[in-house]
Order: C-alpha cells, then structure tokens, then sequence
C-alpha cells in the first residue's frame, strides 16, 4: 500500500482531504522499477476542477498506455494545505505514487486559462523546482506547458523549459521517445532541448530573444540557437474517431466540478464568432463518427458509474448526427436514468423533437449565448443569429417543457453603444414574455432565466486581436446601466442578472496580449502572496496593481490599446493555420457589419484548408 505524503494529523486539519490521497476509482498504478519516464501532469487549480477536464483524463490515459511511461497526476493545493506545506516544509507531491514531483523527468501543465498563472508557480515553488527555467539543473522535471492559453506563451515564457503547441495526440509521444532515448545516451537537458525543438509544434522558449522599440512594442523576434524553428506550427490531429479517449476515466470521491461522462463529439467551430480564440484555433471541425461515440459513451458508463453524459464541444448543434446520437443514447440508457447533457447549444438549431425526447429523461436547464443584446452587435461578432431565430427557438425550448433558461452575454464588445447594452435587459424580457405567450396548461409554473455578462477581453488569434479592450471603469459603468434596466422590466421577478467583476478581466486583459516583460510582474504578484486569482475571494486587485506598477507594466498598453495590422505581436511566431490576413480582414468586416457565412455553407478562405481534412475537405466550394 503507497505510503500517504501528508500525516493523519493534517489530513484531518483540512479541507477535503480526498483531494491529496489518490487512489481513485480507475487509477494507474504501475512498478516504478520498470518505468523510464516519470511525467506529473498538473491542472493548476483545485483538484475538483481539475478532475473535470476532459483534456487530462486523456493523456494520462494515453501516457500510461505506454509501458516506458507513468503519468501520475497533481493539482494546485488548496489555501489551508498550501499554507501548511510552507510552514513545515513538505515538497508538493503527485496523487498516484505520493512522491515529491522533484523527482519526476516532466511536470506538465494544461493551462485552460489566465488567471491561473500564479497557480503554475506555485505548484513549481512547492515542488522545489527553482521557478525560471534558466535556473533548473540537470536533476530538475522538464517543465513544459500546453492548452489554449499556450497559444500566447510570452508572458509566462520564462518559467517553461518548453511549450507544445496544438493538440496532443500528434506528437506527444515522439516527444517522450526523444526524451528516453536521450536518457539513454546520458545526454544532457541542453541535448534533448536541442533534439525535441526540432518536433512540430515545440517551442523552446530560450532559444528565442526579443528586443523592443522606444515606444514598448516588439522590434523584433529572433532566434539564439540554430535548432530553433522560425514558426511554431500547430498540431492537429485529424481523425478524431481513430484518435486515443479514456475509456475508463477516473472517478474521485469526492464531487468534481462536473461529475459526468464527457462526450467530446467534435472538435472546431464552423460558426466564426469574431471574438472566439477556441473558434480560430481548433479549426478545422473535425467530427467523431456516430459509432466512436456509441462505443465509447458505453464504455464509460459502465466503467463509471455515472449517471449523465455531457455532450461536449464548442457548438454541441451542429454535430451532423446530434440528433440520432441523442436518440440512441435515450433508447440506450434511458431505463437506467442516464440524463443527457447538451451544452454549448444555438437557440436557433435545438428541434423540438430532440428536446422533448431529452425532457422524457431528466429535467435541466437550457443554456444559450447570444452574447449581444442587438442585431447590431451581434452581426459586428458575426454570431450569425437574428432575434426572430433567438425568441422562435427559446419558444421551441419553453414549448418543450423547460422552464429554466441561462442566458449568456458580453459587455464591452467592439463598437458597443448604450442601445446595445440596454439590449440584454431587453431581449432576456422578451424571452420570458414567450414563456407567458404559451397556454397556461402548457407551462412548467413560472420561468426562470439567468442572464450573465462576462466583460470581453480580446484574444489572440481572432479578429479582434487589434481592438482596444474597455477599462475598469468604462465597465462598471456599463454594468451600473444593465443592472437600472434590469430593474425597470416588466417581468424582472423571472429574470435574474449575474455579472463578472471587471477587476479580474482587466489582469486577464494584460496577460491575454502580454509578452515576456509581464512576467516580471507574475512572479511579483505571485512572491506577495497571490494565487487562486480566478477564484473572487482570493483575488487581490490592489496586489495586482501595485505588482504592476513596481515593474514598469502599463496596463493601458497592453489592455486599452488598439494595434496597428504591421505591429508584430507577441504571438506571431506561431502558425494555427488560420491566416493573419483572413483575421485582419474580419475584423475590418465587422466594422462594417457584415457577417460572413459559417464554414458549413461557403468557405470563407481563412486558411485551415492546409490541414487537410475536416470540414475543409468536406466542402465543394472555395479554397483556403
């Protein structure tokens, strides 16, 4: 039996002690002697988020498939073990074995998001790994980093000896040989650094300088070592139904964040919405066949136990075959009281037939994004979604026996007037008035919806990678306006608002477009004792603020600034396949707003032909 890391005496001085022992339902264990690699994959935040992504569960499950390897997992300790770990100096361990992560050859992180970033150094600073890669030795894990937030690796470039950039399943494994055989030879971490800069989708971020102008934008991007690449091409795996998935994920004991089977069915987004990252950078939609899923939604079941299945993906509606998947999954599991999960839906595609044969099951939510509040703002994010469409499905939703909608916008988008604001208030109005326009026999007593703002933060590698993003105070005053609207509505007692504080997107907002000079002010924050910042009782804006401030980071620069098309960004060394100048020009077409049609009626040329597959090549028309 492992040996547990942390003493019966803290183990019952904390929090949910579940989340350190391990021993989960489906773990891996495997005999350390027989294994040459040791990869600690992290989730930098608490393990109950951590458990729910579908994107760990993955690659443990393909890492450990492999009998040279054994990946063991780790999540960010939560505030009163920290704490702890500090005081009595207790070195950060992994789940499975219960060994310090010092003693791993990878700690590997998935970086879904931002404000997670004082999370990745503190699972580095726990670990007794010295924070920046230029100060790790010969004994140190090679610390490398993935997920979207890799799509701009600069500022948090110095604390990663690497970065693999695309999707896993392509090249991972080459990358793990590589390191073997390296260990093999005795050669040194400069060698394999060497050696693996050369796998597509690798970037080493020491082999790269950056020298800037007087007025603080990048001069110049340039390699110091000649077996750099000049671009970072992203990796795409094409076929999604001969690609690995968990069969048998792992189950906690305690409740994740999403306990449930996830059903990835697709992966991309035909629709284009102009300030999507994971809209652009997952191109091209690439499908899972409709006898992968079946397959595999039974396995999981029954190597589960669970009780619902999500179906997951950017826009879960326009899966070619959702509603025969809906259909056998029903039949299927049905009599077992499996509900069905369909998230990331398009008020405007959801058949009522579906959602009735869903509601035979289980009774849930509905949650839809028209993100503006006008036709305007709207078409100028090319949601491709009128409001004739909006009210007809949400009619088609309430008709259907719902009674619970979650509404989903943004405040703050490119152009946005007082109108478009005031709009929200008004459209989630009309919505619950077509709940009241159905026969009172008909309705589920009174509706319920939640509206929620999120402030928008542009993103790399969309078409408002160039915009300026709102201050502090231009959205709380926006915010302000909603919520007097809000309560002017007629129907304001079915209608909740909820809104995220604009503290938070304003860090988030320097970090999104940040290059390597805000590292400094990471580490700063990070050393005065800031982690778990996107949790709101633990962010400290102020700290934040002044860790700015001591490094000579303007926020305005990099959040409140609008870029020219010839400024050199931060991440342009990378290549996602969609073109800059398909990019620039769909940001110029949304000051014009017009919209441009979905990948599955015309091609609108952005490049992702180059791939070679997916929804590319399932059309007649166009070129990339």
């Amino acid at each position: 039996m492992t040996k547990l890391a942390l003493s019966d005496e803290i183990l019952l001085s904390i929090d949910k002690p579940a989340r350190y022992i391990g021993n989960e339902i489906n773990i891996t264990k495997k005999d350390l002697d027989k294994i040459d690699i040791r990869f600690a994959m992290c989730f930098p935040d608490v393990y109950e988020i951590g458990m729910s992504h579908l994107g760990i569960q993955i690659l443990y499950d393909m890492f450990n498939k492999r009998d040279d390897t054994y990946c063991e997992r780790v999540y960010s300790p939560w505030v009163d073990l920290d704490k702890i770990m500090r005081e009595e100096n207790i070195p950060l361990f992994a789940l499975e074995s219960q060994e310090p992560l010092k003693n791993f050859d990878f700690l590997g992180f998935t970086i879904q998001y931002e404000m997670a970033y004082t999370n990745i150094l503190q699972v580095i600073d726990l670990s007794g790994i010295p924070i920046f890669a230029k100060d790790r030795g010969e004994d140190d894990p090679i610390v490398i980093g993935g997920g979207p937030c890799t799509y701009n690796p600069e500022p948090i470039a110095v604390f990663f000896d690497m970065f693999y950039i695309g999707e896993a399943e392509t090249s991972y494994n080459k990358i793990l040989d590589m390191y073997k055989d390296n260990k093999k030879r005795k050669g040194s971490r400069q060698d394999f650094l060497e050696k693996v800069a050369s796998v597509p989708g690798v970037y080493i971020p020491g082999f790269y300088d950056v020298d800037y102008n007087e007025d603080k934008t990048i001069k110049a991007f340039s390699k110091n070592n000649h077996f750099a690449s000049e671009k970072i091409k992203r990796q795409v795996e094409m076929d999604l139904s001969e690609t690995h998935y968990p069969l048998k994920p792992l189950v906690p004991y305690i409740q994740a964040t999403q306990d449930r089977v996830v059903l990835e069915i697709q992966r991309g987004c035909i629709r284009g919405c102009r300030f999507c990252q994971a809209g652009m950078v997952y191109r091209p939609l690439r499908e899972r066949s409709f006898s992968f899923l079946k397959n595999v939604a039974k396995q999981m079941l029954d190597n589960t136990g669970y009780e619902e299945i999500s179906l997951s993906s950017l826009s879960s509606s326009d899966y070619s075959q959702l509603k025969e998947l809906v259909y056998y999954l029903i039949d299927e599991f049905g009599s077992d009281n499996v509900n069905i999960s369909l998230p990331s839906l398009r008020i405007d595609s959801f058949a009522l037939d579906v959602m009735s044969k869903v509601q035979d099951v289980k009774k849930s939510s509905l949650t839809f994004a028209p993100e503006a509040g006008t036709q305007r703002l709207r078409d100028v994010v090319n949601k491709g979604l009128t409001e004739e469409e909006i009210l007809t499905g949400a009619s088609l939703a309430f008709e259907g026996g719902w009674n619970r909608v979650k509404l989903y916008f943004m405040l703050g988008l490119p152009t946005e007037t007082v109108e478009d604001v005031e709009g929200i208030a008004d459209l989630s109005d009309k919505i619950a008035r077509a709940y009241y326009e159905i026969p009172k026999d008909q309705r589920q007593g009174r509706v319920n919806i939640t509206s929620s703002t999120s402030y928008f933060v542009p993103k790399p590698f969309t078409p408002f990678q160039w915009v300026a993003m709102e201050t502090r105070e231009n959205y709380l005053e926006k915010q302000k306006l909603l919520r007097a609207k809000f309560n002017q509505q007629l129907n304001k007692k079915s209608i909740k608002f909820n809104w995220h504080d604009a503290e938070t997107s304003v860090i988030e907002g320097v970090f999104a477009r940040g290059d390597r000079r805000v590292a400094k002010a990471i580490y700063s924050a990070y050393m005065s004792g800031c982690i778990y910042d996107s949790w709101s009782e633990h962010f400290d804006y102020e700290k934040w603020i002044k860790a700015f401030k001591d490094n000579d980071i303007d926020v305005e620069f990099y959040a409140n600034r609008k870029r020219d098309y010839d400024e050199i960004l931060p991440w342009d060394f990378i290549d996602i396949g969609v073109k800059k100048d398909f990019l620039w020009r769909e940001y110029n077409r949304s000051l014009d707003e017009k919209l441009t049609a979905n990948c599955a009626d015309a091609c609108a040329n952005c490049g992702a032909k180059v791939f070679e597959g997916g929804i590319c090549y399932d059309m007649t028309t166009g070129e990339a």
